[in-house]
């Protein structure tokens, strides 16, 4: 089956330029993202996880275009994201909606729920005049809040309110696919599983695609179908959900798994705790980009000197590192 979603070597360098005053010799930009590739299946949850500044948003709002890519391909449904015009690539934003992690950030404040909501489908030609106000109030009743809210401004709201408003926006246009970026990181806990089990339904109801991203595994560990691991800009592991929690192939995501809180005041874990801080993306290490900080018992010279490829190491599982064979 055609994946909706494919990305290929994508890559995104920021250039830091020349020293103070233009002196001295040019600085090394940054790889933000660096060879990413990746599918997701029509249907699916992909999440894409990883420390904070490991790339996720750049690969997502890379994906969407809000930022120019340095090289690589993207393709939705078989059309170049990357090389559309902007007459079809206003089309195709319709197809591809995001969720942004700050709902009080992402929805105008001087807009109320309804204008907000009318915004998308009278830009696309969806709906209007009585169907658009009908359509606001359909909207909010599906993620959870009285139609009554239509009047509101964003910050009368509360935070998950204003995040289900942002669910709405995004669903208002009818969207294949959803690019969810962090979109529960900045809630309370107790509004972190409603909000989570709203897209869960969203998803069966609607049809949708997701590209989920968070970073923090306890998170998507019910959701995802499948887990694509980041650390500095690339990716080092992509599992099935059941399969990656239940036997991680690469360190990196064996330390973060370790991190993640087990519900039983009886049960006991290791904990690894990595070393060192994460290497500068202007300066990443030689070798394996994650040898300084690895924990594994077989570390040894070519992890210094020998990048991994991500290669496959189980049906249906890539990794990576040199030893996934090897599970720590």
């Amino acid at each position: 089956m055609t994946p909706l979603l494919e990305v290929r070597d994508l890559v995104k360098h920021y250039s830091t330029g020349r020293r103070f005053l233009g002196l001295g010799p040019a600085r090394p930009g940054t790889r933000a993202v660096d060879g990413v590739s990746f599918d997701v299946a029509r249907g699916e949850i992909l999440a894409l996880v990883g420390e904070s500044g490991c790339g996720k948003t750049t690969v997502a709002r890379t994906i969407l275009r809000l930022t120019p890519a340095t090289a690589g391909r993207v393709l939705f449904d078989g059309l170049d994201v990357l090389a559309l015009p902007s007459a079809p690539l206003r089309s195709l934003r319709r197809r591809i909606q995001i969720v942004f992690q700050d709902p009080s950030g992402s929805l105008n404040p001087r807009m109320t729920v309804r204008t907000t909501l009318r915004e998308g489908p009278q830009i696309h030609g969806l709906a209007a005049g009585t169907e658009l106000d009908a359509r606001v109030d359909r909207l909010l009743t599906e993620v959870g809040l009285h139609p009554g809210l239509a009047a509101s401004y964003p910050h009368e709201l509360s935070g998950g309110q204003r995040q289900r408003v942002g669910i709405a926006r995004a669903l208002s246009v009818e969207p294949e696919l959803l690019v969810c970026d962090e979109p529960v990181s900045a809630l309370d806990v107790s509004v972190q599983a409603q909000v989570l089990n709203l897209l869960t339904e969203l998803r069966h109801r609607r049809g949708l695609t997701y590209l989920f991203i968070a970073h923090d595994l306890a998170v998507v560990r019910h959701m995802a179908d499948r887990v694509a691991v980041m650390y500095l800009g690339r990716l080092v592991e992509v599992a099935p959900a059941e399969e990656l929690y239940r036997a991680p192939r690469h360190p990196y995501t064996t330390a973060l798994l370790s991190a993640v809180p087990v519900p039983d005041p009886a049960a006991t874990r290791r904990r690894i705790v990595l070393a060192g801080d994460v290497p500068s993306a202007a300066r990443p290490a030689a070798g394996c980009p994650f040898h300084p900080r690895c924990p594994h018992p077989k570390k040894d010279e070519r992890c210094r000197q020998e990048p991994p490829v991500l290669r496959e190491v189980g049906p249906g599982r890539l990794a990576a590192c040199h030893f996934a064979e090897q599970p720590m």
